[in-house]
């Protein structure tokens, strides 16, 4: 199976993570989507990208130097509404208190890392951003 955008689908994303190794893996994913993909290495960044251009997307991880994952999502809810841009949280935290506080928070989806293009496809396919189409 592979999966491809939705007709209408948002096709800009902010990869947001310290980590250059995870940002060039997601770009790699997303770009395979179809994505233009832009990076950040923290949250503090990404706010700065936020307002140059607004994503349609941001895949943004949680554990990060001057901005973490959570006072990002608090900032852009805050500034740009609920709506946009999607966030889907990709992190190693996993306790259900964490996952319900990013939900909370505003985010639309919650990955694990690792992940790979299944589960990222699986994740935006959820999210209306991608449909299935047969291999």
């Amino acid at each position: 199976m592979s999966l491809s955008l939705a007709p209408g689908a948002g096709r800009d994303c902010l990869v947001v993570d310290d980590s250059r190794v995870v940002r060039k893996a997601a770009r790699r994913v997303l770009e395979g989507f179809g994505y233009a993909v832009r990076e950040a290495e923290d949250g503090a960044v990404a706010l700065a990208a936020c307002r140059e251009a607004l994503p349609d997307l941001v895949l943004l991880d949680w554990n990060m130097p001057v901005l973490d994952g959570m006072g990002f999502l608090r900032a852009a809810r805050a500034e740009f509404g609920r709506e946009r841009p999607l966030v889907v949280l990709c992190t190693t935290e996993n306790g259900m208190d964490r996952i319900l506080t990013a939900l909370e928070e505003g985010a639309q989806e919650y990955v694990m890392k690792p992940f790979d293009a299944e589960i990222l496809g699986g994740k935006l396919e959820q999210l209306g951003l991608l449909l299935a189409a047969a291999a």
